[in-house]
């Protein structure tokens, strides 16, 4: 295969004419720019620039070559010269997100409107986050998710705090809670909607209670925050979801949980090759901010 340099060296000595000006301007020396004029000559099959005087001529062949190949060089340098910017006004563009419908309620509606303001040719496809695999991040399938980043999560992967958040208690209006004092006997007495992805029948919850002496009754499991909040609105049931879902809701009493329980991160996840595509980038940086707001 031929040295792709050598485009480079055909480019400027086509422009100057002359091996010692081509040299002074690649920084090289004169014997080492004849020796790249050999090797062009070798390639092509051509001599180049021939002797004229005291100066050196193209030959047909090279009158040929010159618009051709800076127009080469041109174009390479433009491929490997980094993004620099990019109109998002004028791209068009799927990505797919991968999240909780929650998420979704709570944060879509700006994150919608903020891409529709500035990128009018960007769709969002969303897709529910079942589990935390990253798997579907690393063949491209997802170019976005978010969620609690999982200790077992792919090394990989690049993550990016969006907010903290904790959980909160959720009745309906005039539920015996949202009167009085709560206590963590008063919380333990009621009945239960329990949130697990992953079928499970217990959580943090359950342990902080265990060790105040009490246990809460579970009657209900289910797999999303959405679900739940709509349970414990329209039943005596008591769930604990993230604050951040309930903030602007009226239709339901939320309460601090009298446990002492961890805080927690929210995060959106990436693969590596996405990380310096422009377009992916402004989309973080929407995610980021309208989850700051």
């Amino acid at each position: 295969m031929p040295d792709l340099n050598l485009l480079v060296t055909l480019d400027v000595l086509l422009a100057e004419g002359s091996v010692a000006g081509a040299a002074k301007r690649l920084g090289l020396s004169p014997s080492a720019m004849s020796r790249a004029l050999a090797r062009l000559r070798e390639t092509t099959g051509d001599p180049l620039l021939v002797r004229a005087g005291r100066g050196l001529v193209p030959t047909p062949r090279a009158v040929a070559l010159r618009e051709q190949v800076s127009r080469l060089v041109q174009d390479a340098q433009t491929v490997l010269r980094p993004a620099q910017a990019v109109d998002m006004a004028v791209v068009a563009r799927t990505f797919t997100l991968r999240t909780s419908e929650e998420f979704v309620e709570s944060f879509g509606p700006a994150l919608l409107a903020r891409i529709a303001r500035e990128a009018p040719g960007v769709r969002l496809r969303f897709v529910n986050k079942t589990d935390k695999d990253s798997t579907l991040l690393r063949d491209g399938s997802v170019d976005l998710e978010t969620g609690v980043v999982d200790p077992t999560a792919s090394p990989e992967v690049l993550t990016q705090a969006l907010f903290r958040d904790r959980l909160v208690g959720v009745v309906r209006s005039g539920h015996p809670l949202s009167q009085g004092d709560i206590s963590a006997a008063r919380f333990a007495e009621g009945e239960h909607v329990y949130v697990s992805r992953r079928g499970q029948a217990r959580g943090q919850i359950d342990d902080a209670l265990e060790t105040l002496g009490f246990t809460r009754q579970i009657t209900s499991i289910v797999a999303g925050f959405s679900t739940a909040i709509a349970l414990a609105r329209d039943t005596d049931l008591i769930a604990s979801v993230p604050q951040r879902y309930v903030a602007n809701r009226r239709d339901v009493f939320c309460f601090a949980l009298p446990l002492r329980l961890p805080t927690f991160t929210v995060a959106m996840l990436w693969h590596p090759r996405l990380d310096a595509d422009l377009a992916h980038r402004w989309l973080r940086g929407c995610l980021r901010e309208v989850c700051g707001q």
